[in-house]
């Protein structure tokens, strides 16, 4: 008898915790949801290209702020190999379009590379949704960083469309068929991009960027190559640009602080 009613008393205790443990866990996910709701954040997050750091973007943003009565914040994370998150700079207090540059300890070209790169920039990712619960934002990607965006859209963006959505994205000399500059012979990165096309959110707008250095190129990555990416993007998102730019700093490396480019990104990618 005795023994029966210590069992009633436990399990009494163990559903009253478990019932405790669902409504507490119920209301802060309640809260946590209507944060991200009512938020206003929309943020910018950039991805730089191979062997480019976190700090790739920096005279970028110097150029947005520049004669800006309300800066953006910028906000670094480098993702490092063992997959953890390290934080330079912070996001001011009523900065509703921050800055935040996301880059990897491995920056190393190649395709088995980038969706090591696209994984980490999930993990980073799913963090900074956590920490900022904004509801939409923007990417931009110089070079590589276009690819990373297109793994990490056709691959890990689906588990947050629900509650997170990206408006608008700008690639920038992003080698989507690398150093082809015809699509007659199509690397295993676009055909694997090119297969998967249907997994990219279609309500998105998307900006291509050309370097045209010389007729055909940026000086390292060829037009054909960044042309490429309409075989992904085009007809499966809302809308789709491309827009070449040439005369000064129209070089490969130079097009993320290219005046031209500044000048786009605050016309067709900040609110």
């Amino acid at each position: 008898m005795i023994k029966k009613y210590w069992g009633w008393i436990i399990g009494i205790g163990l559903f009253s915790l478990f019932l405790f443990t669902s409504l507490s866990w119920t209301r802060n996910n309640v809260h946590n949801l209507e944060q991200r709701h009512n938020s206003r954040l929309s943020p910018v997050i950039m991805i730089p290209g191979s062997s480019a750091t976190e700090n790739r973007f920096d005279r970028l943003v110097a150029k947005l702020n520049r004669h800006n009565r309300h800066p953006h914040s910028l906000l670094k994370v480098k993702v490092t190999n063992d997959d953890k998150l390290h934080f330079i700079g912070e996001i001011r207090q009523g900065d509703l379009e921050p800055i935040i540059v996301v880059g990897f300890e491995n920056n190393k070209d190649g395709y088995s590379n980038i969706q090591q790169q696209a994984r980490r920039f999930n993990i980073a990712f799913r963090e900074l949704t956590k920490l900022y619960k904004f509801n939409n934002f923007k990417g931009i990607g110089h070079s590589n960083g276009g690819l990373i965006y297109t793994a990490f859209l056709e691959n890990y963006y689906s588990q947050y469309s629900h509650q997170v959505r990206i408006k608008k994205l700008m690639t920038i000399g992003s080698p989507y068929n690398f150093n082809q500059g015809s699509t007659r012979y199509k690397s295993e990165m676009l055909s694997d991009f090119i297969k998967d096309r249907n997994k990219l959110p279609h309500n998105l707008t998307v900006y291509f960027v050309i370097g045209t250095e010389t007729y055909n190129s940026d000086g390292l990555v060829p037009a054909g190559s960044v042309l490429a990416g309409r075989y992904i993007y085009q007809g499966v998102v809302k809308h789709f640009t491309t827009i070449s730019v040439s005369g000064n700093r129209a070089q490969h490396s130079d097009l993320p602080q290219n005046e031209q480019i500044v000048d786009l990104i605050k016309r067709y990618i900040l609110d």
